[in-house]
């Protein structure tokens, strides 16, 4: 490459394209030289960010975030995987942060999930990434996954069924608001969740006649 770091970007994302042979001590001085250099351009953008150019490890990607965190005053939403739909992909998740905005009684845990984990928190939770199967997460607050939920959830853990659960791919095994439950039906559920169905648009769960509604996340759906 000819720089080390380029920034390529749009209204609602940036690319992060970076060398893959230079040392990652370089690769993050390189990366502060480069965004403390469009400050000004950047100043209070919320953005959807995808690296690119070179594998990084999730502690290789918390550190560059780290790093663009203290030189400018960029929010990354979340972090996507490059693909032929960047933009629209930049835009959905941009627009479902907006939609959600859970201020600063919310906690953010970044990462993907896995089988045999669980995550729980004392308010709100947003994940930026994906709950696999056998994966579990709890809030006593409202859930938002930025990525695929397929594992379980549980909002309102304190008895609130005016909670929420939002994914932008919404599969799950089980889902629990408050006390109410709902399971996919076609995993031998015994309360079915009503309307679900497969799509890759935003989706969001609440509790309306005592069973849990998955409906199409729109603008206004929370106003009453």
């Amino acid at each position: 490459m000819e720089q080390p770091v380029i920034i390529k970007s749009n209204a609602r994302g940036i690319r992060l394209i970076m060398d893959p042979d230079i040392s990652f001590e370089q690769l993050k001085y390189e990366i502060l030289k480069k965004f403390s250099d469009s400050g000004k351009f950047f100043h209070n953008a919320r953005v959807a960010l995808s690296f690119e150019g070179r594998n990084l490890t999730e502690d290789e990607e918390k550190q560059i975030l780290e790093t663009i965190a203290e030189c400018t005053s960029i929010e990354v939403v979340c972090v996507i995987d490059r693909d032929a739909g960047y933009e629209a992909v930049c835009e959905r998740q941009i627009q479902l942060a907006d939609e959600l905005r859970l201020g600063r009684t919310g906690e953010f845990y970044r990462g993907t999930l896995r089988s045999g984990q669980c995550v729980e928190c004392e308010s709100s939770l947003i994940v930026l990434g994906d709950v696999n199967p056998g994966a579990k997460i709890i809030a006593r607050g409202n859930i938002v996954v930025l990525g695929s939920l397929r594992g379980n959830a549980y909002a309102g853990a304190a008895g609130d069924e005016s909670s929420f659960i939002a994914a932008l791919d919404m599969d799950p095994v089980q889902l629990r608001i408050g006390s109410v439950y709902g399971r996919s039906p076609d995993r031998g559920a015994f309360y079915a969740l009503k309307n679900r169905r497969k799509t890759m648009e935003p989706q969001v769960a609440t509790v309306q006649d005592e069973q849990i509604l998955i409906e199409p996340l729109t603008r206004g759906i929370f106003q009453s």
